[in-house]
């Protein structure tokens, strides 16, 4: 492999070199991130493993394997790591395509796990790895990587290898806390793939982090009430639909999700009276759904008190 990014950098010379980003002044190394070192796989389960383990889950490289390989295409894929990542309760937050994002990272005591292409363009050599730190004095990036516990790259080579994979890394955030190099769209998309994966509760904490700084962010307030919702917390997802409705009025899917938690609860007129505040110019998929409610709530005969 090395002798293959050699080769990488001898063509990319010839090619024309890209700018270099500059390195923090003060170096960081996470001594303390597991190692597994491992040569088959592309390396995917052991780079996973190590970056779950910083998250809090304790899982090896074998249990990883039927989970982020796949035979048919001789190796791992990024879906198929974020998805492993979710399917361990983690918000699977893939970084902004920066240096910068890694640093910041590494800066909260989380190494990153990278894809790097260790061959060419054309002949590519697919590799995950994991950064732990980097050493700006003498330009030097410092990962785990196959068998190497502390593999020492270059910063043009690690940039060479990683520009070549498009960028692509990953961090396993626990549920409440948030990435160091917040991307909005990024963060919140992650949240409801995990919502969507079945971890409701997970995907309400990372919800009610992002809404501690940001309360009044409306796509988190109802991603957060779908997931207390669908977790059976039901009186907390009331609550916050009527802060997200106290935000937008008759907001048509705010609306619809609360009516059909207040009729769950047997409270016919209290969910009548909040989808008579929808506007009739709702788009016809939500509208479809709201008159289902309507015709729900007006066959109920029940109501609470």
């Amino acid at each position: 492999m090395l002798r293959l990014l050699i080769i990488a950098t001898l063509l990319a010379g010839c090619a024309g070199a890209r700018p270099l980003p500059e390195l923090p002044e003060t170096g960081v190394e996470l001594t303390a991130t597991p190692f597994h070192p491992q040569e088959q796989y592309q390396c995917g389960p052991a780079a996973l493993a190590t970056v779950l383990a910083s998250s809090g889950v304790t899982v090896s490289p074998d249990a990883l394997v039927d989970q982020v390989w796949l035979p048919g295409r001789h190796g791992s894929l990024q879906l198929e790591m974020v998805a492993t990542t979710r399917s361990h309760g983690r918000v699977a937050y893939v970084l902004p395509p920066t240096l910068d994002a890694v640093v910041a990272e590494l800066a909260q005591d989380r190494p990153v796990l990278v894809l790097q292409n260790l061959g060419t363009p054309r002949w590519p050599v697919w590799h995950f790895a994991v950064v732990i730190g980097f050493d700006p004095d003498r330009g030097r990036i410092l990962l785990r990587s196959g068998t190497t516990e502390r593999l020492d790259m270059s910063l043009r080579a690690f940039m060479l290898s990683w520009r070549m994979a498009e960028s692509w890394a990953l961090v396993p955030l626990t549920p409440g806390d948030l990435p160091a190099a917040t991307d909005r769209q990024r963060y919140l998309a992650a949240l409801a793939d995990l919502e969507r994966s079945g971890h409701f509760t997970a995907a309400a904490a990372g919800y009610r982090a992002w809404l501690e700084a940001r309360p009044n962010d409306a796509v988190a307030l109802f991603g957060m009430a779908n997931s207390l919702a669908a977790a059976g917390e039901s009186a907390a997802a009331e609550h916050t639909y009527r802060r997200l409705l106290e935000q937008r009025p008759g907001d048509a899917a705010a609306s619809n999700n609360l009516a059909r938690l207040l009729l769950a609860r047997g409270c016919r007129r209290d969910a009548q009276d909040v989808l008579e505040r929808v506007p009739a110019s709702a788009p016809a998929p939500l509208q479809e759904a709201l008159d289902a409610t309507r015709r729900e709530a007006g066959a109920a005969t029940n109501d609470c008190l």
